[in-house]
């Protein structure tokens, strides 16, 4: 990617609802869909990408009204499988969408078929994605693809809570990474 001085590698892209985002632990961890779509590149690639050598991170997201914000880390890395793929995230510039990220720093990554959240119940299973999850989300890029704001399912769909709220699912967001120079 080109934006923001290039160099970015993208770990996650939304933008239409053509892939499947509900799916388990081996597909999350070698990564799916196809770069020039929807795409998750694979908590193995993410972990090589920011393993030994500081990164960054910038989510965009897009509402469809077609207003575009962004969110920044100057610290971003993922830790090691045996550890559950830790996020760590710090660093927060606020270019319009709020920090939903920093309260998942910490947070081993969870899938319906892996639990590893704080939450007494799955957090990938209640709220149908997979993510770094607590007790449960203030993010959910991972989420099922909905079309923007509904509140019959609560929480249920591509969210960034400090922008949009939880009953609102986003039209594209994606999370870039690249190293710090």
């Amino acid at each position: 990617m080109t934006s923001e001085g290039g160099r970015w590698t993208v770990s996650i892209q939304r933008m239409d609802g053509s892939v499947n985002f509900y799916r388990g632990w081996n597909q999350y961890k070698t990564g799916f869909g196809n770069p020039a779509g929807e795409y998750w590149l694979g908590l193995d690639n993410i972990r090589y990408l920011t393993n030994n050598k500081k990164s960054e991170l910038l989510v965009d997201t897009e509402d469809f009204d077609g207003k575009k914000v962004f969110a920044r880390y100057s610290s971003f890395s993922v830790g090691t499988e045996c550890d559950g793929y830790v996020l760590s995230v710090s660093g927060f510039t606020n270019g319009g969408a709020g920090d939903s990220l920093s309260y998942h720093n910490g947070m081993k990554f969870s899938t319906f078929d892996k639990d590893q959240d704080t939450w007494p119940q799955n957090c990938a299973r209640s709220f149908v994605g997979a993510f770094w999850y607590a007790a449960c989300h203030y993010a959910n890029p991972n989420g099922v693809y909905r079309w923007g704001a509904d509140g019959t399912l609560f929480a249920i769909g591509v969210n960034w809570y400090h922008w949009k709220g939880h009953n609102y699912s986003l039209k594209t967001i994606s999370m870039k990474v690249r190293p710090v120079l």
